[in-house]
């Protein structure tokens, strides 16, 4: 077995795991809003959830793609982890336990705000493969208020769930917030510490949705850690080859949508652009 050594305990590649390929590219799938959140529209129902993103991914498996992670997307504005009810949860898990029957590919979940808990309750319930945390270690103030990072509690409950096949995508610095709090702690210190706290990728933002982060902040993080590093926004066929100096896997969202924004329909011109960019990169 292949280790990596952090200054956390030693990793296996998890990308290397999930995906067995160099550079992976994930596909974000925005769910339609969610029953309960204020743009729910009782007409699409939660079978038109389920088929808007059964269309999907199909368009990004056929243009392909590695993976893909599922997110409630649509539900702003987001609310804190003790505030979801769980009506969010289990539409999630309806969804991607739908996908994972008709498609072979890792699906990872990400229940906002910052939910790395009931994201890891999706994912053991309907078969995914990892959850991304948006503040895994430390603290900040995020658009929903001040949201802690819940290693602690979540890895534990991970144990209790025997769902350790589930793996943490760890985002450091991550977009949309503040980071005033942890002002004193340099890029490259959050990453030790999201590695110390037992992330097995930590991810990489620019600073909102869409937005390609610093080559400097890449370099951070690509210093601090041996972890895979993931990019979580901002990667287009046009930048890919630069992004991938700093990085070993892309989740991507808005690139793949028409007008490249998150909220567009999928665009399977940009996805298979995206995936010839990468192939490339991969020689």
């Amino acid at each position: 077995m292949s280790e990596l050594l952090t200054d956390g305990l030693p990793k296996e590649d998890d990308l290397q795991r999930l995906f067995g390929r160099h550079y992976p590219l994930i596909g974000m799938l925005h769910l339609l809003p969610i029953p309960g959140s204020p743009h729910y529209d009782p007409a699409v129902g939660v079978g038109g959830i389920v088929d808007r993103a059964r269309r999907e991914a199909a368009q990004l498996v056929e243009a392909g793609f590695d993976g893909l992670i599922v997110e409630n997307g649509w539900d702003i504005p987001f609310l804190k982890p003790e505030d979801l009810g769980p009506e969010t949860p289990s539409v999630m898990a309806v969804v991607l336990s739908e996908l994972r029957r008709e498609f072979g590919v890792p699906f990872g979940v990400n229940v906002l705000a910052n939910a790395a808990a009931v994201s890891l309750a999706v994912a053991a319930a309907a078969g995914g493969s990892f959850v991304r945390a948006n503040q895994w270690a430390n603290a900040y103030v995020a658009n929903e208020g001040f949201l802690e990072g819940k290693a602690g509690q979540v890895l534990r409950y991970r144990r209790a769930l025997a769902a350790e096949n589930v793996s943490i995508w760890a985002d450091v610095h991550v977009k949309l917030g503040a980071h005033a709090i942890t002002a004193d702690r340099s890029i490259a210190d959050q990453t030790r510490d999201a590695a110390w706290f037992d992330a097995d990728a930590v991810i990489v933002t620019g600073t909102r949705l869409g937005n390609e982060p610093t080559d400097a902040e890449m370099a951070q993080i690509r210093g601090a850690t041996t972890l895979p590093i993931v990019v979580g926004s901002g990667v287009r066929a046009e930048n890919i080859g630069a992004v991938a100096r700093f990085t070993d896997g892309a989740i991507i969202g808005s690139a793949i949508k028409s007008g490249g924004v998150w909220h567009g329909d999928i665009d399977p011109v940009s996805c298979r652009q995206i995936v010839a960019a990468r192939d490339r990169i991969e020689g």
